[in-house]
């Protein structure tokens, strides 16, 4: 589980969380050495040296020539063992900073593609000139510069190719949804890491949602954006039950004065029960919602936000799942529920005709809590997946489905998620 002492930023429920202003210093600690920060550099000098070899085409994106283009793949073997040495002499200081990620993970992917060894000659150092953010040379001939706070514009752009997104959500009991397909129904109560990597932190407070019960639910939610110097300032959004404000906890409903500051916005169709907050700079969507006293959270974020943490930050639900030992148990399926198991199932049946991970869970909250509003949480938290997930054919879990753990570049696979175990009031 990890040691409550390792990390500023994680929040176990033994000890209780820090304060919010504590956490709030220690991120804006943390974004001065984003600030220093020298990718930038490293990406004009690549485009440059492709540009070169090119005879002043545009290359048109990270992975630009392709198998058989007119780029040869030596040229482009030694423009990427450059932009790699570039990567690595910035690493110290470019650990928050969404663009480095990026650019690493472009580049393993590149040299696999053109099967470049890691050893060998590297490019001729590029004129030295004016250059624009994220691109070459500035000149007739050079590319436009991509918008550094439009995430998923400037991924293609670099990659030649859409980026990658995952899906996480927690909603009812809490039911969690990890980013790589398990499902687990938890006991979590206090309060818990959802996501710490280095651009976004959400914390799930949960509380027992009967007495006499190990069964709790969310009744407040903290997201916290963390700074990004091109784009936004640090904005922190809080929600708790009978409290879902559409608009950041200073008042604001975007990202601050900065130049990118329209890339994170807030808003709501259904004031009270429904927020929404778009992060385009980091290319993630979330959704909080209000059903039947508690909070669901789902999120879509891109597959680099997610996986920029450290071995600090290794328990989060999204992850992970929820720890072994905060997992509800098939022995406590015994425990008697407010209605019975025969009209839960035929609640829940009505809005989830398919037995899966979703309906299983609607049956339990309906049968622990006897309020049938709870298929409302299950019903919209299978819509938002059906929305967010990139592959649909992911949306229905059942007991068989086996995940495949989520990694940062520094840690290995933070945890092994257990067997499914929601099968606690169905025989």
């Amino acid at each position: 589980m990890g040691d409550p002492g390792r990390s500023p930023s994680l929040r176990f429920p033994h000890g209780g969380p820090p304060t919010l202003s504590t956490v709030t210093l220690l991120l804006l600690l943390c974004g001065y050495a984003s600030s220093q920060c020298k990718i930038l550099r490293c990406n004009a000098e690549y485009v440059s040296s492709t540009l070169s070899l090119r005879g002043g085409g545009s290359p048109g994106a990270l992975g630009g020539g392709g198998r058989g283009g007119a780029l040869g793949s030596g040229g482009l073997c030694r423009a990427l063992r450059s932009y790699a040495l570039c990567t690595r002499r910035t690493a110290r200081t470019c650990r928050g900073d969404l663009a480095f990620h990026s650019a690493v993970h472009g580049i393993e992917d590149l040299m696999i593609q053109h099967n470049c060894s890691r050893r060998g000659p590297t490019a001729a150092p590029p004129p030295r000139g004016p250059v624009l953010p994220g691109a070459g040379p500035v000149g007739a001939s050079g590319p436009a510069a991509p918008d550094p706070c439009d995430y998923e514009g400037r991924f293609s752009r670099l990659h030649g190719r859409p980026p990658g997104f995952l899906h996480c959500a927690s909603f009812g009991d809490p039911h969690v949804r990890s980013f790589h397909h398990h499902f687990h129904t938890c006991r979590v109560q206090g309060a818990w890491p959802l996501l710490d990597n280095d651009f976004l932190f959400v914390q799930a407070t949960s509380f027992p949602v009967a007495s006499g019960t190990n069964a709790t639910t969310t009744r407040k939610l903290t997201v916290i954006f963390k700074n990004m110097q091109e784009c936004i300032d640090q904005k922190v959004y809080q929600a708790e039950v009978d409290n879902l404000p559409a608009a950041f906890e200073d008042g604001s409903i975007n990202g601050g004065d900065r130049p990118g500051g329209a890339s994170l916005s807030i808003g709501t169709a259904n004031p009270g029960s429904h927020v929404e907050i778009r992060a385009a700079y980091i290319g993630t969507t979330i959704i909080i919602r209000e059903t039947a006293g508690q909070l669901s959270f789902s999120i879509k974020v891109a597959e680099d936000v997610a996986r920029a943490f450290s071995a600090e930050q290794d328990l989060q639900l999204c992850v992970g799942g929820c720890p072994p030992s905060q997992r509800l148990s098939r022995s406590e399926r015994n425990r008697r529920g407010a209605v019975s198991i025969d009209t839960a199932r035929r609640l829940c049946k009505k809005g989830l005709p398919v037995e899966d991970a979703y309906f299983h869970s609607c049956v339990f909250d309906v049968l622990i809590s006897g309020d049938p509003n709870f298929t409302v949480a299950a019903q919209a938290a299978l819509e938002d997946a059906r929305a967010f997930l990139p592959d649909l054919e992911k949306l229905h879990l059942f007991p068989s489905d086996a995940g495949v753990p989520l990694c940062s570049a520094t840690l290995p696979a933070p945890l092994l998620c257990g067997l499914f175990v929601l099968w606690l009031c169905i025989q």
